[in-house]
């Protein structure tokens, strides 16, 4: 599912470390005065699994691609229901388009959205003469489909040899998914045959740093750590060490904060520019990992994440535990950052690149 991270065969896997960063002072963070130490980790993927043979893979491929698809409808139900609950009105009329309005600003979709969404579905009922509402219903996934594909994006791992290493920052708010969502990105890496190192930037939190090293060991990959130390100063001992070793991708874990924390805003911005003092043009990624529970709060993050950051991708978690996945329609309207990957579960299969098509079929169960 994770096909444009696959390169190359993963190389033969090593026993993964938890490098300890050098101590450096916050102010040599921001500009290092001296030639900076790379960790001297060693990187590895996990070892090849044992691959199905050509003549089944395609049948695999669509069996995974079935099963991800029914995870997404079963984790979008809660929205879904009452969305779907509408099209069981016999009549097309607006009686229907009423209930519909409501079920849509239920599912958080925002009044911006909700009113597009419409405006485009009574345009298609009208041109294509609709009279059945499950064929109205079908009509509605289409009409959602193209105002989500806005926010469809995919990354790419640069091939180049030159371009090493391709550096990812995550930020987000506490409990939003964001070290968990790390792990499992860095498994699809691996299993794709990418090398990758993680820094943990979340000084502040020692569980935040232990969780990280769990998902390291279990991913067979390192991570850079330092107790106490500048988040800055990781992240480029990540890089630099990164560089030397000619690994494919630096994902970096920051502290949870909230955007009204604007020291701690700023503090995210600092760790960007050091970051870039490291590697020219790094971090290649900014990506922003958001709580699907949260509803029309998840926009405000983007808004504010976004103006300290310039987000390139969001992440968006926990969509199987809420009504409210119609939040995505509101982000397409207000501040279409985009999407690149949903989370339906705890398992790793149930974090997969979002899909405008899927994801309107899903919410709405045409």
């Amino acid at each position: 599912m994770f096909s444009f991270f696959r390169k190359k065969s993963p190389p033969p896997a090593v026993q993964p470390q938890v490098v300890e960063s050098q101590a450096i002072a916050p102010q040599t963070a921001e500009a290092p005065a001296t030639e900076p130490v790379s960790a001297p980790a060693a990187v590895a993927a996990p070892a090849p699994a044992a691959n199905a043979a050509p003549a089944e893979a395609p049948a695999t491929e669509a069996a995974e691609k079935k099963s991800w698809l029914a995870r997404l409808k079963q984790g979008l139900s809660r929205t879904g229901s009452s969305i779907a609950g509408v099209f069981g009105y016999v009549k097309v009329d607006e009686a229907l388009f009423e209930q519909l309005e409501d079920a849509l600003l239920m599912a958080d979709c925002g009044v911006t959205a909700t009113q597009k969404i419409l405006a485009g579905l009574r345009a298609r009922v009208k041109s294509e003469r609709i009279e059945d509402a499950a064929a109205v219903r079908t009509a509605l996934a289409k009409v959602l489909a193209d105002h989500l594909r806005a926010l469809e994006r995919t990354p790419q791992v640069p091939a180049a040899a030159d371009e090493k290493p391709w550096v990812v920052m995550i930020a987000g708010v506490n409990g939003a998914g964001k070290t968990t969502s790390i792990g499992k990105i860095t498994h699809h890496l691996s299993e794709g045959g990418h090398s990758v190192l993680l820094a943990a930037a979340d000084t502040f939190r020692a569980a935040a740093r232990e969780q990280l090293a769990v998902w390291g060991n279990r991913n067979q990959v390192s991570v850079v750590s330092q107790e106490g130390a500048d988040p800055g100063a990781v992240v480029f001992d990540a890089v630099q060490s990164a560089r030397a070793k000619g690994i494919d991708v630096v994902i970096a874990d920051t502290a949870g904060r909230l955007p009204t924390q604007l020291h701690l805003m700023e503090e995210l911005k600092k760790i960007a520019r050091v970051c870039g003092k490291a590697l020219d043009g790094a971090p290649h990624e900014r990506w922003l990992v958001i709580d699907g529970n949260t509803g029309q709060n998840a926009v405000a993050q983007v808004k504010a994440f976004n103006e300290a950051l310039q987000l390139t991708g969001l992440i968006v978690t926990k969509l199987d535990g809420t009504a409210k996945g119609g939040v995505l329609a509101a982000i397409a309207s207000t501040c279409p950052v985009p999407v690149l990957f949903i989370g339906v579960g705890e398992q790793l299969q149930d974090l997969q690149p979002f899909s405008a098509e899927e994801f309107a079929g899903a919410l709405t169960g045409a």
